[in-house]
């Protein structure tokens, strides 16, 4: 399937061009508890299968934090087969933002 294909069934993910990421998109993304999980952990284990995240939440709300993020230019998804890859796009965020990441990655450790 080339990229037309992909676009015209909707297989094709959107994701910001790095000088299209916002700081409040960002930060918005960033202000729910399940999403910030998500990006603590893909900071510290790196790329994952979106199933594996362990959340006892339900498929379409995980689903909705997924694409929150990704929209937001917080992480990149690639289809494999049948599951859906995400990384955290830690180089856009830190060439737009410097520090903005390991500042909040940092705050969200401490115990309240």
């Amino acid at each position: 399937m080339n990229v037309v294909q992909a676009r015209l069934t909707g297989m094709e993910l959107h994701h910001p061009d790095k000088n299209e990421i916002e700081l409040a998109g960002v930060m918005h993304a960033l202000s729910d508890p399940h999403r910030l999980e998500i990006v603590r952990r893909l900071a510290e284990e790196g790329p994952r299968a979106c199933g594996t995240f362990g959340f006892d939440i339900s498929k379409s709300t995980m689903t909705h934090h997924f694409r929150a993020l990704r929209e937001a230019g917080v992480i990149r998804q690639e289809r494999k087969g049948t599951t859906k890859m995400t990384e955290l796009r830690r180089e856009d965020l830190d060439a737009r933002f410097p520090g903005l990441l390991d500042a909040v990655l940092s705050a969200s450790a401490v115990p309240a």
